[in-house]
């Protein structure tokens, strides 16, 4: 069942986690349109190095405030950094078990340093923090998508739209200190 008010929604998570599998899913459910920011991003002239991107952020937000409609579906790890608070309502972080994104980047052929970057980042929760931080707390939810289909995920993240859920509570760096570990996702 679906109950939707309006909403412009961001979806956003590390690389790996789903996030292009489950807003391609979740748009056509909602018939909102899918705004790709990564994309958006290079059409403003974006630099693309081997292993990370450098973003102009103002000429990015720019372009997006004028792409963002009330049926819009923001998908992307830049959104925190180049979407406006005002336009939206709600922020879905996709986390991943840390274990489980060291096969998809390893299947990607990630550097060492960028599988490293992306693996610290998920483990530390830094895509929640900075969705937190720039969109606020009552506006940011997590949905852990480790073992679970598109489909599983689109229901959290259904249930979070609606207010029946507050999404999941997500803490890889204990998991990972208990195991012993830390050196192995932080080999520096």
């Amino acid at each position: 069942m679906h109950v939707f008010s309006t909403v412009v929604l961001v979806l956003t998570g590390n690389p790996g986690v789903g996030k292009h599998t489950v807003s391609k899913k979740l748009a056509e459910i909602l018939d909102y349109e899918i705004v790709d920011v990564n994309k958006e991003a290079v059409k403003v002239g974006m630099q693309k190095q081997s292993d990370s991107i450098d973003v102009d952020v103002e000429k990015t937000q720019k372009m997006l405030k004028d792409k963002i409609s009330d049926k819009s579906l923001i998908v992307g790890h830049l959104a925190p950094f180049v979407v406006s608070k005002k336009l939206v309502s709600k922020v879905i972080v996709l986390r991943k078990n840390p274990y489980d994104l060291i096969q998809i980047y390893d299947k990607r052929n990630y550097s060492d340093e960028k599988k490293n970057d992306n693996l610290g980042s998920e483990i530390l929760g830094v895509i929640a923090y900075d969705s937190i931080e720039k969109f606020g707390k009552d506006k940011t939810f997590q949905i852990n998508t480790t073992s679970l289909g598109t489909e599983e995920v689109i229901k959290k993240i259904e249930s979070v739209i609606n207010g029946t859920s507050k999404g999941d509570v997500v803490d890889w760096l204990t998991d990972i200190t208990r195991k012993d570990d830390l050196r192995k996702f932080f080999p520096y």
